[in-house]
Parts: C-alpha cells; structure tokens; sequence
C-alpha cells in the first residue's frame, strides 16, 4: 500500500528531473496532472477554452519550472497556474455562449452535459472544482485530495454539499 509521502517523493523526482531538462519526466508530469488542470479550467471557463488553456498552462509551467524552489509543492504551484491562467482569461476575454453539439470536431460532452456544466459553474467555486474533478474528470475523491493538497474530509463535504446544491439548481430548472 503507497502512502501519501511515496506519491509526493515520486513526483518531487519527476520534478526535479525536468527541471533538468528531462522533457519526458515533463511529459510524465503532462499525463499525470492533465485531468487535474483540465478540471480546475473546466470550473472556470467553456469546455472548449479549458482544452486551449490547459496546453497554455503546461506551457508556462514549463517555462518557470526552473523557478519552482520546492519540488514536492509541484501539484499546488501548477493549480495556482491554472486558476491564474482562468482568471486572466476571463477577465480579457468577454464570456462566450458554449457551443451546442451540432459542432464537429473532437470529442466533447453532448448539450446536456453543456447545461449541467453551466450549472456547476455558478455554484461557489469551493464546490465547483471538486464537483467537475469528480464528475467530468473521473477523479476519485481520494484522488482529488492527494492531487490538490486538499485533506480527504474537506473533499467529501465539498462533493457532497455540491451535489446538494447541483441537485436542487437541477430540479428548480425542471419545474421551470
């Protein structure tokens, strides 16, 4: 059985092997935290804006890996990255409707699940990342805790308080 410190050694590891130069523990890394990035966006901004940011996101981790002084704060540093990079995104750009699903191209959710993301994204943001974590990314809650740094009771209420509200935001649109 791992525990929680083996996890942050190995990706302390990883870190510091790219910091290197080590392009594939970078590429390591990608794949690792990839879900966790796309999540965080996906709180934020429209499914198809979280696809294009996350690759900005990996790209300016990238470039200020070299500044990160502590490896084992790597999943912290690269969440405030990703929340910044929303923020910033927001904030530049005027808020766009989501596309529905008559546009072709990759794979993206169907226009129900574009309703329920549009729902989840006005609910309060200590919700909303857990929420989308879990529900869009398959992020289990264990998963989600050792990810954010977050302790596993605070994202158990987290998931269980926002699938109350999403629930009941769910069942007020219904009856309209």
């Amino acid at each position: 059985m791992l525990t929680t410190i083996e996890p942050r050694l190995q990706e302390a590891t990883l870190v510091r092997a790219a910091q290197s130069g080590d392009r594939a523990a970078f590429g390591t890394l990608y794949e690792q935290y990839g879900r966790l990035v796309h999540g965080i966006l996906l709180a934020h901004v429209s499914y198809h804006d979280a696809e294009d940011l996350m690759q900005d996101v990996f790209l300016k981790a990238l470039e200020r890996l070299s500044a990160l002084r502590e490896p084992a704060a790597f999943s912290g540093w690269l969440i405030a990255i990703a929340r910044r990079a929303a923020t910033d995104y927001i904030r530049i750009r005027r808020p766009t409707l989501e596309p529905g699903p008559a546009i072709v191209g990759g794979s993206a959710p169907d226009g129900e699940a574009f309703a329920v993301l549009a729902v989840i994204r006005r609910l309060p943001e200590s919700y909303r990342e857990t929420l989308v974590l879990r529900l869009v990314e398959g992020m289990t809650g264990p998963e989600i805790a050792a990810r954010t740094g977050l302790a596993p009771d605070s994202v158990r209420v987290n998931l269980c308080r926002g699938m109350k509200l999403l629930r009941e935001q769910l069942e007020g649109q219904r009856k309209i």
